[in-house]
């Protein structure tokens, strides 16, 4: 059985109990019961930003109570994290970070280039300690490269949607199961419509996000980025289909309101009620129902991502969140993943639950009313990158040209052959491609 089958089943089987009455926390979060050092620790955390990570983070920072350890976090833009990083780690010398967060690709990305350090010493030694199995083998497997085991999962994710259940009950419509459901939907409200920002909300006001949303639907249509011998596959004709079906919903539903609408913007316009329906992260769907950040909880419900094709898969991907070591670190290892076991223990995952889906079978009591849809597309999504390294290559040169057909300056095919050919520059430099 592949990864990815492996990831979704243990997602499932952790889903199904998150949709049961919560239960009582086993013990109290917040607390940190790490001994302190017989001399002073300071430890730089780095990672982006959104509710359930926040959360954990502030978990790391109780340690900061600890004598002798002094804890500094800094939360940025996802794509910056991946700059700091990489200016940080790829000249080889001592890492500034003691704690990184990522996704999937990063596991890839940094671990395929020796950058996170291997946690199966510290996992065995510390398993009954923390419980460890009661995170599924599943979700260490996703975090691991060739048996080595670099990140702790602490979040699953993927994108679904959110909308008004009583605008689309007004006009007599149901959750999207398509995206031509999805362009329907858009047409019958109308792109000009002042009552809204626009007819429906997703990030492509960011080169990443065209590369991400690009990956779904690719992989809604049974493609893949990358074929034998790490050559390009994404350019064919499973690609350029990809991108028209992208470029039709661009154009009957986002606009020019597409440049400006971030993941933040979306999560505020569903706050707000200046947007009916979304596509966002299931991570940001539990404040939803948070009557502190909105007045419509009663009527913002969830649906599984639309497919790209009737009877294909959910146009989500199905992601984990890690927490890793760099490998260079100056601090001790030990400290360093007990603070982040302190910070990602039963309690503090039973109560991120509220906030986003975590990866203990121990949290399955716990969570919101957005986890059918969120379960639902993980079972049926198109899963996620692969762990060839040569991946990060392809999602670089791809999000460089795919914003380039929204403006017109490149066709589909024009945009994947350039994305193609840069790639197959690098991956050949690279070693990845023989040359």
């Amino acid at each position: 059985m592949n990864h990815k089958k492996l990831f979704v089943l243990a997602l499932l089987a952790l889903c199904t109990g998150l949709f049961g009455m919560p239960g009582v926390l086993a013990q109290e979060a917040g607390a940190c019961n790490v001994e302190a050092p017989m001399e002073a620790v300071e430890l730089n955390a780095l990672g982006w930003s959104f509710p359930i990570l926040d959360f954990y983070y502030s978990e790391i920072e109780a340690c900061d109570e600890v004598e002798n350890v002094d804890i500094n976090v800094n939360l940025l833009a996802s794509e910056d994290v991946q700059e700091q990083v990489n200016l940080a780690l790829s000249a080889g010398g001592d890492s500034p970070y003691d704690i990184l967060s990522g996704a999937n690709g990063q596991v890839a990305d940094w671990g395929g280039k020796g950058w996170l350090m291997p946690l199966n010493d510290l996992i065995d030694k510390y398993r009954d300690q923390y419980d460890l199995d009661d995170i599924p083998a599943a979700n260490w497997e996703v975090g691991a490269i060739d048996g080595n085991i670099y990140g702790v999962p602490i979040i699953a994710n993927t994108l679904h949607l959110f909308y008004r259940s009583d605008v689309l009950g007004d006009m007599g419509m149901e959750p999207p199961e398509t995206y031509a459901d999805v362009i329907a939907l858009c047409d019958a409200i109308g792109l000009d419509n002042m009552d809204w920002d626009a007819p429906f909300g997703m990030d492509l006001s960011r080169p990443r996000g065209w590369e991400l949303e690009f990956f779904m639907v690719l992989g809604g249509l049974g493609g893949s980025y990358i074929g034998e011998g790490s050559t390009p596959a994404f350019n064919g004709p499973e690609g350029v289909q990809a991108v028209e079906i992208m470029l039709d919903y661009y154009n009957s539903c986002l606009g020019e309101a597409a440049s400006s609408m971030s993941n933040n913007n979306m999560e505020t316009g569903m706050h707000q009620g200046t947007l009916p329906i979304v596509k966002l992260w299931a991570s940001r769907a539990a404040g939803m129902s948070n009557p502190d950040n909105t007045d419509l909880t009663d009527v913002i419900e969830f649906a599984p991502a639309p497919r790209v094709v009737e009877g294909g898969p959910r146009a989500g991907s199905a992601w984990l969140d890690f927490f890793f070591i760099p490998a260079n670190t100056t601090n001790d290892p030990d400290l360093i993943f007990r603070i982040i076991m302190e910070a990602v223990d039963a309690a503090s995952q039973q109560q991120a639950a509220t906030l986003g889906i975590p990866t203990r079978s121990s949290a399955a009591d716990f969570g919101g009313k957005y986890l059918p849809a969120a379960s639902g597309t993980l079972a049926e999504s198109v899963g996620n990158y692969s762990k060839n390294p040569a991946n990060d290559i392809a999602v670089a040169k791809l999000s460089e040209f795919l914003p380039l057909t929204a403006t017109g300056e490149m066709s589909p095919q024009e945009a994947l052959d350039a994305a193609a050919d840069a790639y197959t520059e690098e991956a050949t430099a690279q070693g990845y491609i023989e040359s």
